[in-house]
């Protein structure tokens, strides 16, 4: 990655560590961290994240550490390590050290006990039901717990034999002594610690007490000697707590806490939550399928790294409501790949068309741009035939001059081939058209008589050498425009049409395409080869992008 400037343009976050830097704090370090649970895939309201906290570090010649939030092991797992990993380095990123929080338990322990032993943490036995009486809510404050006055002694007791393994899940807690009355809940005595008798990724069976995010985190900060910790706006209320736990145990280091908005895209669920639920109901096909806002879905999607960048670049970094446009994250790949994507044809769904006056058993060797803006990129040959696959949707037996494709008795010309006139069509015992039959003029290549007008131009593929494919066409996995907003059940909101599969057929060149590889089937958009179902002997392709935004004109005119 480089200039990070074009990256990020400035912002209050860019302006805090500029000046930091400027006044020597830190000694002018700058350090940042990625802090992923790994309970799941990330999506694009983490690069957002992952793009803002690399960026910085980079522009200011810092690091940045990635530190994995492992502090639950009933939902993660090594499946979620690795593809967090993945993901953050297809986006363009290294991070300087790899980081559990696991690494830190014993040290957590200790502090742990520091604080008990200065009478700022006590064991609690309360049960769930009880603990959501005693702390109040927004609007009465809690009161203390009959057992926030145990002695120093009985608490170090009671935590040593819950590290023991003494006692069942959700027997005893610990929880930090600060104000049951805070006007700020996160403050009213704070679980630090519970009991889980559960093996761990990566500390097997050494531990049953596992410490919590809001403690882990601050306390995993200081000790990486991190600069700034940027988190989303969801934190905003918990950074007292943060500061709190450092200024109590008196760390060397104090990270300052930095909260910025989260994204919110249209027609998408950002929730981690929710997106899990989505995988585990079988409603998509694994994490990384490509309606899903996943890094992964989106990359087998066909989306670039820089196109995300992209993205997060364009959207900002503010503290305001970050509710960005579909359209937008569009735009950022259908304007890279319009100069990127080398042009070939694909027919979605097929008609032949048979050219009877077209010798049989013979073809036309023809020349076909790659690019018709960009003749670096060179060009092809596809083969004119007899029998040809043109898109149902290009014809009609009855249509007005408005319509500008083929009709029957009228004449159209196939892309860079030859014009064709519809003579006939043959149906099927449903009244379904299975063929038309057409006649060609040989004196028409390339070239339109003087003085004759055609309906227009479309697309075809040979009907004898093309490649039949499986070509899938997305449009958003939900009807609304944001969600996880709506207080409706998720499962209400569910676009039925969300995924098209068409059984068609594309040039006999893409047998050579890799997952890699992105193309603009002309008409039709931009598409790429599906890396987990495609194979060389039964091809699928997904559709990345259209050619323009047509959902959202849906949506507003309810046709969706």
């Amino acid at each position: 990655m480089s200039n990070t400037e074009e990256q990020y343009p400035s912002n209050f976050i860019r302006s805090i560590i500029e000046k930091d830097v400027a006044d020597g704090k830190n000694s002018g370090q700058v350090i940042t961290r990625f802090p992923p649970e790994p309970n799941g895939y990330l999506h694009i309201g983490h690069a957002k994240a992952i793009c803002l906290s690399f960026g910085m570090a980079e522009e200011f010649n810092g690091t940045t550490n990635l530190r994995f939030d492992d502090t639950n092991p009933l939902k993660e797992s090594v499946e979620f390590i690795n593809a967090i990993k993945r993901d953050i380095e297809w986006l363009g990123f290294k991070w300087k050290e790899e980081r559990y929080a696991s690494d830190y338990f014993e040290q957590l322990y200790q502090f742990a006990e520091q604080l008990i032993k200065g009478g700022k943490a006590y064991v609690e036995s309360l049960s769930s039901d009880e603990l959501r009486e005693y702390r109040g809510t927004l609007t009465r404050p809690g009161k203390d717990s009959p057992y926030r006055s145990r002695t120093i002694d009985e608490n170090l007791d009671l935590f040593r034999r819950m590290r023991a393994g003494e006692f069942a899940d959700g027997e005893h807690i610990l929880r930090l002594k600060i104000d049951m009355s805070s006007p700020n809940i996160n403050m009213r005595d704070p679980a630090i610690y519970r009991i889980r008798h559960i093996e761990h990724h990566q500390t097997g069976n050494e531990w049953c007490i596992y410490p919590m995010y809001d403690y882990t985190h601050c306390v995993s900060d200081s000790l990486e000697g991190i600069t700034h910790s940027l988190c989303d706006l969801s934190f905003e209320d918990h950074r007292p707590l943060y500061d709190w736990v450092l200024d109590e145990l008196a760390m060397n280091c104090h990270p300052q806490q930095i909260e910025f908005s989260r994204l919110n895209l249209q027609f998408t669920v950002m929730s981690k939550r929710k997106v899990r639920q989505l995988v585990e109901e079988n409603m998509v096909d694994g994490w990384d399928d490509p309606r899903l806002p996943t890094l992964s879905g989106l990359r087998r999607r066909g989306y670039t790294a820089a196109s995300i960048r992209d993205f997060c670049r364009r959207i900002g970094v503010t503290k305001s409501d970050n509710n960005v446009e579909l359209a937008l994250l569009q735009s950022c790949i259908r304007e890279e790949l319009d100069s990127s994507a080398p042009r070939v044809m694909g027919v979605l769904n097929p008609v032949k068309v048979v050219i009877e006056n077209f010798p049989e058993d013979e073809s036309v060797s023809l020349e076909l741009p790659n690019h018709p803006k960009d003749e670096t990129m060179g060009a092809r040959t596809m083969n004119f035939t007899r029998e040809l696959y043109i898109d149902r949707e290009d014809f009609r037996e009855e249509a007005n001059r408005k319509y500008k494709r083929l009709v029957l008795g009228d004449e159209v010309r196939l892309r860079y081939g030859f014009v064709i006139k519809a003579e006939q069509v043959i149906k099927d015992d449903a009244g379904e058209i299975v063929e038309i039959l057409a006649s060609y003029d040989p004196d028409t290549l390339g070239k339109n008589p003087e003085g004759r007008k055609v309906r227009g131009v479309i697309h075809w593929v040979s009907a004898t050498e093309g490649l039949p494919a499986e070509i899938r066409v997305y449009e958003p996995l939900f009807t609304v425009d944001f969600p996880d907003a709506d207080e409706r059940d998720y499962h209400e909101l569910i676009n039925d049409e969300s995924l098209t599969v068409h059984q068609g057929f594309v040039e006999p060149g893409l047998k050579l395409a890799s997952s890699e590889d992105k193309f603009q089937f002309e008409r039709e958009g931009y598409f790429c080869l599906d890396s987990k179902d495609s194979t060389s002997e039964a091809l699928v392709f997904n559709r990345v992008v259209g050619l323009r935004d047509t959902w959202a004109k849906m949506v507003q005119s309810g046709n969706t």
